[in-house]
């Protein structure tokens, strides 16, 4: 009996044992130390601290942490476009590195695209003397023939083992435009950029690979012993360590047990395909010895592609991956290749069933470091001892690092997200300092731009004492002479709990002296015309402090204003149905609108629809256009489509504008693009395939073309009288179920005292007449709620529950349309009624659905097709109201139903 407790002790709170000693989020301080890159690729951390990296137009930079300041040591001229055109390679400076020995022999190793017509990339080594890179010490160790015609893949990446062995990444150099995103195997006459059979799978190329050498000091290298193909086996290349790869483009080697790590830029394939293979997967591999990891014949954990023909255009056998033979007349390698090994972690676009935690979306795989606490004794601000032995991953496009634990023999055992409130825009290389402080180069959001949001940062760990958490605040931040403000340090927090000092340091214009308050909470009065800056500082018992500051313009009084309907409906739009509105200004200083000391000119009023509700800061006002398409951009800001697309410039793919001027006047153009979205494609705007996006829904990438295809409306809403009616309509194509009409006004006052104008301004929005009930502001508890695609719904699992939407405007309403499904064969639905009540589940009754029967229909509980609604007229009521939806059966032995919306229908 003891001895089961104590196992139910252990499986119960063992978990939780080891959850509390996940390192607070708050030790962790992310450190910007240069930005505005352009193109920033890999980063090495010197042994004084001092931090080189590379920009992939060839300059080679140093970040001073004494100086703080990063300077230009080198610019290696370098090939970046694709020969004969001006369009953007992969090629430029790729690859980064120091010598183990860097202390004695001061050896920087660079891997690059030299300019001119002979296409290759080459390895070689430079001396660094201080801060200069001496050009004249080149000596190229490697060179690796490359195409230029077509992209893509380079690699460059390396990074050493203990005995001092240099890695080196290399690509497939391969175009995937051919193979509509699988298996790249064109083997027909001049095909051979679009044939990786002729670098990943061949044994006598250095394309695709992993590279293992051991640099000697006369510039040359030797072959470690255990590289895949011996010294002198025919058909192969001695440097290779691993093959079968697409594009290794960030790797590691663990410094204890020399595995190697990598992350591989996968396929683009968006779905499984029969007889050409599976969806695209990207991977981190480990490889604990030499090995072949499949490329192009098998992705993932050895899912295998077909022997396609591209001549004839048909499908042979499936790639053995015991047995991968290539027999492409690109090959000039070994034809039977060693047995394919399976990647160590994999993912496709959408949700990975076996890894859920990486997420869906654009995939671009990088490996960091495996870290070990014992390497950094010595450090300043060295890692907690929780990330021992873990390894550090990390996605360039989903901007998150991941933490990898595994056993003794190097097994996967579970991943969890490092540092989850952590912004990365798109890290691209990783490594930890000799302090212990993690380096991180981050890319920016597009590709083969100089990014503005482009930098260098250091993540540092603070184990001791942490400085206070500052919040300032005043409940007025402008106003009319005399002003008196009460000041707030509400939401202060110290996370080690000292004791905390405050001081509010007012500071006039152009003055000497500053005006010192000791209090949390002081109040204080402001007699003097002007701008003040405020600044809260606040010190903990042991000296660490923090500060927040607040301006406050004393002088002119901010506008009044006000919008009001003033009758019919304040909750709802009705398309066609007029709407009546006022506004009143009253400003201290002008006048008003009343007394017309304020002309109505001067008051801006717009009206327009828009497909989504979204916060008012996140909209400029008057600059909107007529319809705003507001639900499309936030999925279009939430995608990774960004990292492709910019609005109104050219990045990877083509600018958002460009698009919409494409297909503007395609009457097909939001269902082809939508089908794009989701599908994936190459070829229209050149030679980069555009990754699927299998995970979204038809409804939302519609929605994200909308917005696009909306790039190219230039009107600006026609300014509306300060008094009228408005009569909304909905746009052509949109949901008449969704979106919200917004009514605005705002009036900029003409300043006073020298203060510059306040500008104030009101919005109404108005909701569209169908609700979903998922979004329900208020339910039983034992509803259960979930979400299909992007919408909320419930499913009603017991009688006497309810739903409830807070102060519903229900004049002039006189019935409300529900939409309910009761799928009796997926949910065991028992069906029921609805009743409508106000005020509480128990209140004033307005009125209820006939018997919801239960119905075996997969096209209503898919959401496919709506079901005919259930009308429930109501008697006439004016104004706001709580509004409960109630679901009752008695005899229910099961779930009741799924009800989806509601309509409120106007008199």
């Amino acid at each position: 009996m003891m001895k089961n407790l104590l196992k139910f002790f252990w499986i119960i709170f063992f978990p939780l044992f080891l959850k509390a000693q996940i390192p607070e989020e708050n030790r962790f301080q992310k450190i910007v130390l240069t930005e505005n890159l352009n193109e920033p690729l890999e980063l090495a951390v010197l042994p004084d601290e001092r931090v080189l990296f590379i920009e992939r137009h060839g300059l080679v930079k140093m970040y001073e942490p004494a100086s703080s300041q990063t300077t230009v040591i080198a610019n290696i001229p370098v090939s970046t476009k694709y020969n004969g055109n001006d369009q953007e390679a992969e090629d430029g400076l790729l690859g980064l590195t120091i010598d183990p020995d860097f202390d004695k022999n001061h050896w920087v190793y660079l891997y690059y695209s030299p300019a001119g017509d002979d296409p290759k990339n080459v390895l070689a080594r430079y001396e660094l003397n201080g801060n200069l890179l001496d050009l004249n010490s080149r000596k190229i160790l490697l060179e690796i023939p490359t195409q230029r015609d077509h992209c893509c893949h380079t690699g460059g990446s390396m990074d050493w083992d203990t005995l001092k062995n240099l890695y080196l990444s290399t690509g497939d150099n391969t175009s995937p435009r051919a193979s509509e995103g699988y298996a790249p195997i064109d083997e027909r006459p001049g095909r051979s950029p679009f044939d990786a059979q002729k670098s990943s799978s061949n044994t006598n190329d250095l394309r695709g690979k992993i590279l293992r050498i051991h640099p000697e000091p006369d510039g040359s290298y030797t072959i470690p012993v255990g590289n895949l193909f011996p010294v002198g086996t025919p058909k192969t290349r001695p440097e290779i360590y691993t093959m079968g790869h697409r594009n290794p483009y960030r790797i590691s080697v663990d410094q204890k047990t020399g595995f190697l790590y990598w992350g591989d830029v996968g396929p683009d394939a968006g779905i499984d395909s029969t007889g050409f293979g599976p969806a695209a997967e990207d991977e981190f591999g480990q490889a604990r010895k030499a090995g072949n990891f499949g490329w192009p014949y098998f992705v993932g954990d050895n899912k295998a592609y077909w022997d396609f023909d591209f001549d004839t255009q048909t499908s042979g056998e499936k790639f053995d991956p015991a047995k991968p033979i290539n027999k492409s007349p690109n090959n000039t390698g070994l034809e039977e290749l060693p047995p394919a090994q399976p990647a160590f972690i994999w993912y496709p676009a959408a949700e990975s069933k076996k890894f859920p935690l990486l997420g869906s979306g654009g995939r671009s795989a990088m490996a960091g470091q495996v870290y070990y606490k014992e390497e950094f004794k010595n450090a300043q601000r060295p890692f907690p001892d929780y990330y021992d032995k873990k390894l550090f991953l990390y996605e360039w496009m989903r901007d998150w690092i991941m933490v990898i634990t595994m056993n003794e023999k190097g097994d996967f055992q579970k991943m969890e997200r490092f540092l989850p409130n952590l912004h990365l825009d798109h890290p691209i290389d990783m490594e930890f300092g000799h302090n212990g402080d993690l380096y991180i180069l981050e890319y920016g959001q597009g590709w083969f731009l100089a990014n503005p949001e482009s930098k260098l940062v250091r993540i540092e760990y603070n184990s001791g004492n942490r400085k206070p958490w500052v919040s300032a605040k005043s409940d007025k931040l402008a106003g009319a002479l005399p002003l008196t403000v009460q000041l707030s340090s509400e939401g202060t927090q110290d996370f080690d709990k000292d004791s905390l000092r405050f001081e509010w340091k007012i500071t006039p214009p152009k003055a000497e002296t500053s005006i010192i308050l000791s209090e949390p909470n002081p109040a204080y009065t402001f007699k003097t015309p002007g701008v003040y800056k405020v600044v809260l500082t606040v010190t903990d018992a042991q000296g660490l402090k923090d500060s927040k500051e607040l301006s406050i313009q004393a002088g002119n009084e901010p506008p009044l204003v006000s919008l009001e309907i003033t009758s019919g409906n304040k909750t709802f739009f009705f398309p066609n149905k007029s709407i009546a509105y006022e506004v009143k200004v009253n400003d201290k200083e002008d006048g008003s609108l009343e007394n017309k000391r304020i002309l109505p000119a001067t008051v801006k009023v717009t009206a327009n629809y828009q497909d989504a509700e979204v916060p008012a800061q996140s909209l400029q006002g008057h600059q909107s256009a007529p319809v705003t398409f507001v639900a499309g951009k936030s999925l279009y800001e939430k995608s990774d489509c960004k990292s492709c697309h910019f609005i109104d410039k050219k990045s990877v793919g083509p600018s958002l504008i460009d698009v919409a001027k494409k297909y503007k006047s395609n009457s097909q153009a939001i269902d082809l693009l939508a089908d794009k979205i989701i599908k994936g494609g190459v070829g229209v705007w050149g030679e980069i395939a555009m990754a699927p996006h299998p995970n979204m829904g038809i409804p939302e990438a519609k929605q994200i073309v909308q917005y696009i295809l909306s790039l190219t409306d230039n009107t600006t809403p026609a300014l509306l009288p300060t008094k009228g009616n408005i009569l909304p309509k909905l746009p052509e194509g949109v949901d008449p179920n969704k979106g919200i009409y917004k009514i605005s006004a705002s009036y900029t006052d003409k300043g006073a005292l020298g203060m510059p104008a306040q500008t104030i301004e009101k919005t109404l929005v108005l909701k569209n007449p169908t609700f979903l009930l998922g979004n329900a502001e208020d339910a039983s508890k034992n509803i259960m709620r979930f979400k299909m695609g992007e919408n909320n719904l419930l499913i009603v699992t017991t009688s006497h529950t309810y739903a409830a939407f807070k102060q519903v405007d229900l004049t002039g309403i006189k019935q409300l349309s529900l939409i309910v499904a009761a799928p009796k064969q997926q949910l065991n639905s028992q069906g029921g009624i609805i009743e409508i009540r106000t005020g509480s589940p128990e209140g004033q009754l307005l009125g209820q659905t006939t018997f919801i029967e239960a119905k075996d229909d997969l096209e209503v509980f898919t959401g496919k097709k709506q079901p005919e609604p259930f009308q429930v007229p109501i008697p006439a009521i004016q104004g706001f109201q709580d509004l409960y939806f109630v679901f009752k059966n008695e005899n229910a032995k099961g779930p009741l139903f799924i009800p989806f919306s509601v309509t409120f229908e106007a008199q």
